[in-house]
């Protein structure tokens, strides 16, 4: 993380494109942000798009606008991406989920600055700075077909490896502290953590990573008076323990549906590695489906109200 460190402080001097790659979870787009942050664009926009959940058919006029009447429902003239982020920073998460075709016309304006908005003549500047993050490999990626070389190589500026929770020593810990406290200043409280409680939290090798270990501490600070107990960590409803052991997922009778769903969609996506296409097929959803799931988890975490 040192390492990790160094490297965002020199990557935010400079105006070059940045890829990060890192497992589901461990907090590429904080990173990015950091890198916006510590940069001369800081006071400008920072827009981030999710490349998985972005529609086929409306890619085009969702990166770079459209004109009105440009195709059915254009009623008026919208922006895009690129124009909602002039001078500032452009975060294209899961890049490599982004359509093939979309990355031509993407890389066309990566290369010659300008583009058009979807039935538009006037040519635009594009004045922003492009940070994308995969969960996937990038050779993996191009090898496979999902990611075209020439798009690899304009975005494969400054490549970044955002390592998962397990390889960082005490970093869940250090993790852990930070999420409960910014629980207890956002509702004027004084939990504390169990003893017991951090013995797990640094046992614990978190195959969702910093998602994970959020969501853990969240829940735990829910359900506790004043000092978050280890037992809750993986507990559903009626005080039994939720269990995925050997690719089997065990629920205590009496959990919520929506409390299943959850630890089950986030359950399939911790056995297929973080894959989200591989767990969306497995789901029988879209991989859009399942992008705004994984999103409606991270707000849970962010507002305790609403778990």
């Amino acid at each position: 993380m040192q390492k990790l460190g160094a490297q965002l402080r020199l990557a935010a001097a400079t105006d070059a494109s940045v890829f990060i790659v890192g497992e589901s979870g461990t907090g590429k787009e904080v990173v990015a942000r950091a890198i916006h942050e510590a940069s001369d664009r800081r006071d400008q926009p920072f827009v981030a798009v999710n490349c998985g959940a972005i529609s086929g058919t409306l890619a085009h006029a969702e990166l770079f606008g459209h004109e009105k009447g440009s195709f059915t429902g254009a009623v008026s003239q919208n922006a895009g991406y690129f124009e909602y982020a002039s001078g500032g920073t452009l975060f294209l998460d899961e890049v490599t989920e982004m359509p093939p075709d979309m990355q031509v016309h993407f890389l066309r304006v990566l290369e010659t600055g300008t583009y058009q908005r979807v039935g538009g003549s006037d040519l635009l500047r594009a004045n922003v700075r492009v940070i994308c993050a995969s969960n996937r490999d990038p050779a993996a990626s191009v090898a496979e077909g999902r990611l075209r070389q020439d798009f690899l190589h304009r975005l494969l500026v400054i490549p970044l490896r955002v390592p998962p929770l397990r390889e960082r020593e005490n970093d869940a810990l250090v993790l852990a502290h930070q999420f409960l406290d910014t629980l207890n200043r956002e509702h004027d409280t004084r939990k504390t953590f169990a003893p017991g409680m951090l013995e797990s939290i640094a046992a614990h090798d978190w195959p969702g990573n910093v998602r994970e270990l959020r969501n853990a501490v969240q829940r735990a600070y829910i359900m506790a008076d004043a000092e978050l107990e280890p037992g809750v960590l993986a507990r559903g409803a009626g005080g039994q323990r939720t269990v995925m052991r050997e690719g089997t997922l065990t629920l205590p009778i009496g959990t919520s549906l929506g409390r299943a769903q959850r630890e089950f969609i986030l359950a399939t996506l911790a056995h297929y590695g973080g894959d989200k296409r591989m767990a969306a097929d497995a789901l029988g959803v879209s991989l859009k489906t399942l992008y705004n799931r994984l999103d409606s988890y991270d707000k849970d975490a962010e507002d305790p109200a609403r778990a």
